[in-house]
């Protein structure tokens, strides 16, 4: 991961982007900090948060942010996609190729200069519909 010149790679910041990168699950900053907190036992939630939205404001690691849900944070800056499951809230990413053609359609149908987009698809997980088909009485 490469560092960006204008945010210091602090001991605790480079230990948070270590953990959040082992991570595929786009975890909350409390589930940040609860993995973070097996090496630096000392380190407080709040200092978590800040160095997560720190280093999401430097271009580090994402922010995902969906209205009416909790932040969650990804270390693969890259352009993907998530989905998130409608009934556990869990957060994955989707192995496709990211669509720039989307950018011309949204700039032509707006007044706007499209600078990028971000897109989030919604279901049910595989453990969800699981779940639901193991309490289906038939």
């Amino acid at each position: 991961m490469e560092q960006l010149p204008n945010m210091r790679l602090t001991t605790q910041r480079q230990i948070i982007l270590e953990e959040l990168g082992k991570v595929t699950s786009h975890p909350t900053a409390n589930e940040v900090y609860d993995m973070v907190r097996k090496r630096l036992p000392r380190i407080g939630l709040g200092t978590v948060y800040r160095n997560l939205e720190l280093m999401a404001e430097s271009g580090i690691i994402l922010k995902l942010e969906v209205g009416g849900t909790q932040k969650r944070f990804d270390a693969t800056i890259d352009p993907h996609y998530h989905i998130r499951c409608n009934s556990c809230g869990k957060v994955d990413d989707i192995d496709m190729e990211v669509q720039p053609l989307i950018n011309q359609v949204a700039e032509k149908a707006s007044n706007y200069k499209i600078l990028g987009h971000h897109i989030e698809f919604h279901g049910i997980c595989q453990d969800c519909q699981e779940k639901n088909s193991d309490t289906t009485v038939n």
